[in-house]
């Protein structure tokens, strides 16, 4: 269902008002889904502009609002960059200063949409059991503090509180971040959040909320004094707000939406009744070769993911890791793994994007259960596939490991960039041996499935390829060696 008919005389954009909350609007969701909102109000109009969230950060929440909620959108192409102007965000709001008019914003009737996007470590909520993970800070906050919530589920469920008690239809909620079935995901944890406060409100949201799954693609390295400089040559004035991003944009969207929609799919989003065979083929072959490039990057000495590509053996590499990953998946009509696999390499060369593998390094723990572990459960220990997840994880807790060496005394943690960095330096404190760096980082709870903890054949896939790249003093040779050796199997 959407809401067509351009407004007779006006320009759609002038006169749209706000109909979406965003919440978490950094430069991913600038380059995506404000992206796509903007081209579907401009082709068939609609109240659909957006109210953008900030949890944390102030900065470009003042830098937003000085623009009237504009901002550019640079695209690195290999043959220059193109900017265009973005206009469909109406204005911003720091919670972090004050969560009351993000609520009020939650419960106005016209808001009928709340998509997100706060990375994996936001939400609070156990993948394997739905339930929210009650230690967790924000959790903890909210759940004892449920009339001025600060974190996601707290957020969400007393907005949804507010309009219940006022009669107001529920809004639907999108998540647009890399989770396996992230809509099944989030609306387990915002009702087991609600139950644990009000049982009648969460029996409510189980009725009568929708939350449609999502799959979102769309590199977006983090701006840089190149990205402000193109802005203001490209259209003439300064930009604080500026986000660069490559030519390629994919949404993929459960079309689940009671209450109307902006026409997403006049703006290039594909609307699908199953969500899953696509975010499985995203997951596995795109976000878990971004791990495996970030990790081995990060041993090879490369600081972006197109100077690793330029190395033809690591390229080799990556193409063997995204053919291992197709062996994953199931056929899915209309989609040739093989090119979608050229496709992605083409898309990491692109020598305009300057994608840092550090960036793409950060909340391992997060990242590699759907991006390595599940895969990895579907291949049999002893298959020729399974060498790429484990050089990926062995990858990961070398890393670990010398960050932590290089830390000596200071903070490790900052390093580790990690919502787990506590456990994983307890955890290598006094393991140094490949055998004890997996065995104590497998160890972690509720990280590793069991059904790769019990596997011999996968822990010494593991161990391997850790003593591979923990060898000698030379961590760029050493990593060179387990390319070679992989590449070579």
């Amino acid at each position: 269902m959407t809401e067509a008919g351009k407004p007779e005389g006006q320009d759609p954009q002038k006169s749209a008002r706000p109909g979406i909350v965003h919440i978490g609007i950094g430069a991913f969701h600038r380059a995506h889904q404000a992206v796509y909102t903007d081209a579907a109000i401009k082709a068939e109009g609609g109240d659909w502009k957006i109210i953008g969230v900030s949890l944390r950060s102030t900065d470009i929440v003042d830098a937003l609002n000085a623009q009237n909620g504009d901002f550019t959108v640079i695209e690195r192409h290999p043959d220059g960059p193109k900017a265009q102007r973005v206009t469909s965000m109406s204005r911003a709001i720091a919670a972090a200063r004050d969560i009351q008019p993000v609520l009020d914003a939650l419960a106005d009737p016209a808001i009928r949409i709340i998509t997100i996007t706060v990375t994996e470590k936001a939400y609070g909520i156990d993948r394997a059991s739905g339930q929210v993970v009650v230690d967790h800070p924000s959790i903890k906050h909210d759940l004892e503090n449920p009339r001025q919530p600060s974190g996601l589920l707290g957020i969400l469920v007393e907005g949804l509180r507010l309009r219940k008690e006022a009669g107001t239809e529920p809004f639907t909620v999108v998540s647009c971040d890399n989770l396996p079935s992230n809509g099944v995901l989030l609306r387990n944890g915002v009702i087991d959040f609600a139950r644990r406060i009000d049982a009648a409100l969460a029996d409510w949201i189980a009725q009568s909320v929708s939350f449609p799954s999502t799959m979102v693609d769309r590199i977006t390295p983090a701006s840089t004094a190149s990205t402000y400089a193109d802005a203001k040559r490209l259209l003439g004035q300064d930009d604080p707000a500026a986000i660069e991003t490559e030519p390629f944009s994919q949404w993929v969207i459960e079309d689940d939406f009671p209450n109307g929609r902006p026409a997403w799919d006049a703006g290039g989003a594909v609307m699908v009744k199953d969500v899953e065979p696509y975010e499985l083929m995203k997951l596995r072959m795109l976000n878990g070769s971004h791990s495996l490039i970030a990790y081995m990057g990060q041993l090879g000495g490369y600081r972006y993911v197109r100077d690793a590509m330029a190395d033809a053996d690591f390229a080799k590499l990556v193409g063997l890791h995204m053919k291992n990953a197709a062996a994953t998946m199931q056929p899915l009509p209309g989609i040739d793994f093989a090119q979608y696999g050229e496709d992605l390499l083409d898309r990491f060369r692109n020598p305009e994007i300057a994608h840092e593998t550090r960036q793409i390094a950060m909340d391992g723990t997060e990242k590699l259960p759907q991006r390595i572990f599940a895969p990895a459960c579907e291949l049999k220990g002893n298959s020729a596939e399974l060498g790429t997840f484990a050089l990926c994880c062995a990858a990961w807790m070398a890393v670990m490991r010398q960050r932590i060496d290089a830390a000596g005394s200071g903070n490790a943690a900052d390093d580790i960039n990690d919502p787990r960095a506590t456990e994983i330096i307890t955890a290598l404190t006094n393991a140094q041996s490949p055998s004890e760096i997996y065995d104590s980082l497998a160890a972690l709870p509720n990280w590793m499935p069991d059904q790769l903890k019990s596997d011999a054949s996968w822990r010494d896939a593991v161990i391997a390829r850790l003593a591979v790249l923990l060898f000698g003093d030379d961590v760029n040779a050493a990593a060179r060696a387990a390319m070679a050796q992989e590449i070579a199997s």
